[in-house]
């Protein structure tokens, strides 16, 4: 599977695909303007590619979203937060027909991953929650609903990314855990949910107590071992990005590419530039002829992809105006059912005087979207009150007692994804915190907190009606003593 920078399908990039035989891509933001242009994007891709052409997308929710105009499903811990596996059944499906009328036939999604390090820096809002059993009972209904709509589901990041401090898209972490450790814990969700998933995505990360010498995404000993031999999964296993430094950097694509497939991966996802993707071809071409990966196995992947794409049909849809307005209507309900209080917050009363403090930019991490700005946060509290908004550039170095003291309620809004550090910590007291991302960043600042677990449209707009005294937040944190938890 590739990646490409265009937004139209140039001559260059078709005779490429052909000419490389791929039948798989994926495609982010950088592809997308509009419904009307990514529509004729993939309709071109699919006639290159052919009638088992895989089209693949991350359309999670929350913060991980690419098609950003159709309705805005709310994160898996918002989810979890509701704690209602209809509610994911029926944000599954509506996710599945938004991306299905765009011409996409694999999502990478649910995340499977428990909320069980507080620290993670790219996971978070992204789980379903910390305990192992609800979050499989929720991740698979959100999935029951993608596949009735015919939309492959792909559970990830497999044996578990939850429980590290380091981003594999820099960096190469280990979770040092027993075998029986990871099967009461991260391991658990994923068996559970192999028995239905078409797909799932390996995880850049070492787990020394299993394979001391190689990440999960290459290692014999996790992908045949127990995934192939012990669980009998029989679907797509396809590795994650190629070009993230965990691989990247220490293995090199070509190589990491081979080994990744002769440990038991069906498919690399080679999402580097044309030059890496040329090298990885080059690498798995040397390797099948040298024998390095069996015919008999390389029949054996081909035909997991084969049946994968016959079952989930890249088709040209049409998703009508009707369904689309059913479905923004059951986001906007999914997101205000996943508000959680903390610490009993309270509203300043409506038409009052308030200050509001938020970071003065926002951009992405790589991963997930760039958070809301602050004018748009500004835009929705001057509906509700009187309001000053104070930026700040450095939350390191904010000073917070250079805020006026003029009796205005202070509202902090926290919008990025990154955690507090001891300054702001120790130092900043608002009277009310809006957690419009990191729910753990409630964790960072003693203050009632509002967490939404993200800030797509619809989580926005749940705040200000719960402000304007319209609806009550009743969700709760999915992690098990959240308020101990630092």
């Amino acid at each position: 599977m590739i990646r490409m920078p265009e937004t139209v399908l140039s001559e260059g990039m078709a005779n490429f695909i052909r000419e490389n035989h791929i039948r798989a891509i994926c495609l982010f933001r950088q592809n997308m303007v509009n419904q009307e242009q990514l529509t004729k994007l993939t309709t071109d891709l699919r006639e290159v590619m052919g009638p088992e052409a895989l089209i693949g997308i991350d359309q999670e929710g929350g913060a991980v979203v690419r098609a950003t105009w159709v309705p805005q499903p709310p994160a898996a811990m918002s989810l979890g937060a509701s704690g209602d596996p209809e509610l994911c059944r029926q944000v599954g499906a509506a996710v599945a027909r938004s991306v299905k009328a765009l011409g996409f036939n694999w999502n990478f999604a649910p995340v499977l991953d428990l909320n069980n390090n507080v620290n993670n820096p790219v996971i978070s809002e992204r789980s379903f929650g910390a305990d192992p059993v609800r979050a499989h009972q929720l991740a698979s209904a959100w999935m029951e609903g993608s596949l009735a709509e015919g939309v492959a589901c792909c559970i990830k990041h497999f044996p578990g990314h939850g429980d590290t401090h380091v981003d594999s898209h820099r960096d190469l972490p280990k979770v040092d855990k027993s075998r029986a450790e990871l099967d009461a814990l991260e391991l658990a969700p994923f068996k559970a949910a192999a028995k239905n998933a078409p797909a799932m995505m390996t995880a850049h990360i070492v787990y020394p107590q299993i394979d001391p010498e190689n990440p999960a995404t290459m290692s014999k000993t996790i992908l045949t071992g127990i995934l192939r031999d012990e669980w009998n999964y029989h679907g797509v296993v396809i590795t994650d990005g190629m070009d993230m430094h965990a691989i990247a950097g220490r293995y090199g694509v070509g190589a990491a590419a081979v080994k990744a497939l002769a440990a038991g991966a069906d498919m690399v996802m080679a999402l580097g530039n044309t030059e890496t993707q040329i090298a990885t071809l080059e690498a798995l071409t040397n390797a099948i002829v040298a024998g390095e990966i069996p015919y008999a196995s390389l029949q054996k992947k081909l035909a997991r992809v084969s049946q994968l794409a016959q079952t989930y049909p890249s088709l040209s849809g049409e998703y009508a105006a009707q369904t689309d307005a059913a479905d923004r209507v059951l986001m906007a309900q999914a997101w205000q059912r996943g508000l959680t209080p903390y610490r009993q917050p309270v509203a300043p009363q409506v038409g009052s005087k308030i200050r509001l403090v938020i970071s003065a930019d926002v951009v992405s991490d790589g991963v997930s979207e760039a958070g809301i700005p602050a004018h748009k946060v500004t835009a929705m509290l001057a509906q509700i009150y009187d309001v000053d908004t104070v930026t700040f550039d450095d939350a390191n170095t904010f000073d917070w007692a250079s805020l006026p003291q003029d009796g205005r309620p202070v509202m902090l809004a926290s919008t990025v994804r990154i955690r507090y550090n001891a300054h702001a910590r120790q130092t900043w007291r608002p009277d009310l915190h809006l957690v419009l991302w990191n729910p753990f960043q409630t964790l960072d600042i003693d203050a009632p907190a509002l967490i939404t677990y993200g800030f797509a449209e619809p989580a926005i707009a749940a705040v200000a009606n719960w402000l304007s005294g319209k609806v009550e937040a009743n969700g709760q944190v999915p992690v098990a003593n959240f308020d101990q938890l630092t």
